[in-house]
């Protein structure tokens, strides 16, 4: 449940509408700690100019985002690394199958006899085929 959590948030942090979300809550707090409350309302800001409380939740944030990012791209590799087994596993199977595939097709080759036997089979349902209904139908 973690591994996923931390995938969710890989995903959102990693997205143009987050980076725009952001800038805009950077704008957002030193406008209204600089201009609303101080020179406007003129009250003390809550976290006045070098905006200490806004670095402690940015490091924070930053803790959170490197620690969800190793998370995600230990997932990502493991499960790349899954897939490479697969694939890995299918490729000797379809290796295999080719090369027995191969050594039939030579066979017939040498065998002229077998490839004369097939084409008369072959040609023989055929014309099995155009006789009973005068075309070709697949359905039949």
């Amino acid at each position: 449940m973690g591994e996923r959590a931390a995938d969710r948030m890989r995903n959102v942090m990693g997205s143009w509408p987050f980076v725009f979300a952001f800038f805009t809550v950077m704008i957002l707090w030193a406008l209204t700690n600089t201009l609303l409350i101080s020179h406007i309302l003129h009250h003390k800001a809550f976290d006045p100019y070098p905006y200490i409380l806004l670095n402690l939740f940015l490091s924070m944030l930053a803790g959170v985002q490197a620690a969800a990012l190793l998370i995600a791209a230990k997932r990502a590799d493991a499960i790349s690394s899954e897939v490479a087994m697969h694939t890995s596993d299918n490729t000797d199977d379809i290796k295999a199958l080719i090369q027995e595939n191969t050594e039939l097709t030579a066979r017939v080759k040498e065998n002229t006899d077998l490839l004369d036997e097939i084409h008369r089979h072959v040609t023989a349902i055929g014309e099995r085929l155009g006789a009973t209904s005068g075309r070709f139908d697949p359905e039949e």
